[in-house]
């Protein structure tokens, strides 16, 4: 076993590029579970994107065209949760799972013919003296645009619940439909805006799992990325910045448990390949000792005869 062959540099700067899938995700599902919408097709949505990004990224030649077809693939498929469960009023937990054993088919199905293929390189920003500055530059300024994106939506997300009258319309709606539909909002419209944002970010996570995170189309290849970003929102106490922490914490003990197997530690690689899981669940059950709640409305039917 050699520990000294760990970079903390590379291992940090790999923990950013880890979590940036899950958290694409994560900020996605929490805007959709604010609205009052419980959608558990976060993994479906995910490979869909992932298949869809790569597809058009190695047909193109572009990875920015590939990070947008994955957006419209992952909301394209979120919209026939939406039109199940906000228009059809089907149960959204048995849409949600049916969603994802359909984006698992079809992303294998779409992908038969990309197996081995490499997509094209996804350019790193170049920041002129930030990417300079010893130990902070290379593990800050040294990614791709869509880690920085990643961000930005993180960002943007609680600035928008917090401070608009968009976030109060949207967290009106997720907290009491009923009244938020008596005030004469379009309860329906804000939930499948929410729930295309959050198909948008789910795609744009699985992309970057097939484009930049593990540069090729494996079926399957997302292995329960979005049913973590579902339990992140949960850890979260549906808080934007805490999402944030807790992409954090999976991205870096999932980095963690790969340069401890490269270094030879004497624990079973089945053990190191599960901790992380582990670790999530054990997480999960201590958050569940927090006094924040879900969104009142989280998961509820809404029919404006009611």
């Amino acid at each position: 076993m050699d520990l000294s062959s760990i970079n903390p540099v590379l291992l940090l700067a790999s923990l950013i590029v880890a979590s940036t899938p899950i958290l694409l995700a994560a900020i996605g599902e929490l805007v959709v579970e604010r609205a009052g919408v419980l959608n558990l097709g976060v993994e479906g949505m995910m490979i869909t994107g992932a298949i869809c990004g790569f597809a058009i990224a190695v047909n193109t030649g572009s990875p920015a065209a590939g990070f947008a077809a994955a957006a419209v693939g992952g909301a394209g498929l979120s919209l026939l949760f939406a039109a199940l469960t906000q228009l059809a009023l089907a149960n959204q937990v048995a849409s949600g799972l049916a969603l994802t054993l359909f984006g698992l088919g079809l992303s294998a199905l779409l992908g038969q013919g990309y197996v081995g293929i490499k997509p094209p390189p996804t350019p790193k920003l170049d920041i002129p003296l930030l990417g300079d500055i010893p130990f902070l530059g290379p593990v800050l300024f040294s990614h791709d645009l869509m880690v920085y994106l990643a961000l930005a939506l993180v960002a943007a997300v609680w600035a928008m619940l917090k401070y608009t009258r968009a976030g109060l319309i949207l967290r009106a709606v997720g907290e009491n439909h009923d009244a938020a539909h008596a005030l004469g909002y379009k309860v329906v419209r804000v939930r499948i805006m929410a729930i295309a944002f959050g198909g948008a970010c789910a795609g744009l996570g699985g992309a970057y799992l097939s484009l930049v995170r593990v540069p090729q189309w494996t079926e399957g290849m997302t292995a329960g990325a979005g049913w973590i970003a579902l339990a992140l929102v949960v850890f979260a106490s549906w808080k934007a910045g805490r999402v944030l922490l807790g992409a954090w914490l999976f991205g870096g003990v999932n980095v963690l448990q790969l340069n401890l197997q490269a270094a030879g530690i004497a624990i079973p690689v089945e053990y190191l390949s599960m901790s992380p899981y582990l670790i999530t669940i054990l997480v999960l059950v201590i958050m569940s000792a927090d006094k924040s709640r879900a969104p009142a409305s989280l998961g509820r039917v809404f029919h404006a005869s009611q």
